[in-house]
């Protein structure tokens, strides 16, 4: 298991080993610079796709950042989830872990009854992006297919699909728990 300190100290030194700045290295791995400088304290835990684009801005492979000490098992505890409240009244939560050389991601998407959060941006062509609704009614459109999801119902499409969503008007909010797989049909990783 690594920890949010130790993952941060690495990129910090690596950075530093290849007298890059913090501004260098933001822009060399297309990061913001508050984004970075929060990961390297160790004060915020990076999706997977922020870490491959550090680990891109270094030189190194995504793994030589994570794996040190030989340790296989990675945790991200509650108080380390990534828990973005919008402007609009919804809210993402970052679930899991990084895993090295795995484009994966859980993000747990929750929006009160009759919020339209507006369409979700595309992930990159070959990604796998699935919905699974905890609770309440989720309206999504894929292309021009509109689907209704209730509680205990998921699906499932390939990439890349701008998705307009809305939780329904019902009595209770709509939770989908919304998970990206992103895998190129060359093995070569998928960004969003």
């Amino acid at each position: 298991m690594i920890e949010l300190g130790e993952l941060g100290a690495r990129i910090q030194a690596l950075r530093r080993d290849r007298g890059l700045t913090l501004q260098e290295l933001a822009a060399a791995g297309a990061v913001s610079a508050s984004m970075l400088s929060s990961v390297e304290r160790g004060r915020k835990a990076p999706t997977i796709v922020v870490l491959a684009r550090i680990a891109d801005g270094l030189g190194v492979p995504l793994d030589g950042l994570i794996v040190g000490d030989g340790s296989r098992v990675i945790v991200r505890r509650a108080g380390q989830q990534d828990v973005i409240d919008e402007p609009a009244g919804w809210r993402r939560e970052i679930l899991t872990p990084v895993i090295p050389g795995v484009n994966f991601e859980w993000i747990r998407t929750t929006l009160p009854p009759g919020v339209d959060p507006g369409p979700f941006p595309a992930y990159a062509a070959g990604s796998h992006e699935f919905v699974v609704v905890e609770a309440g009614t989720l309206q999504l459109t894929i292309g021009s297919e509109d689907f209704a999801l209730h509680a205990g119902e998921a699906g499932g499409f390939q990439g890349p699909a701008t998705l307009p969503v809305a939780a329904c008007p019902d009595a209770s909010p709509a939770a989908p728990v919304a998970g990206l797989m992103s895998a190129a049909s060359d093995g070569s990783r998928v960004r969003r």
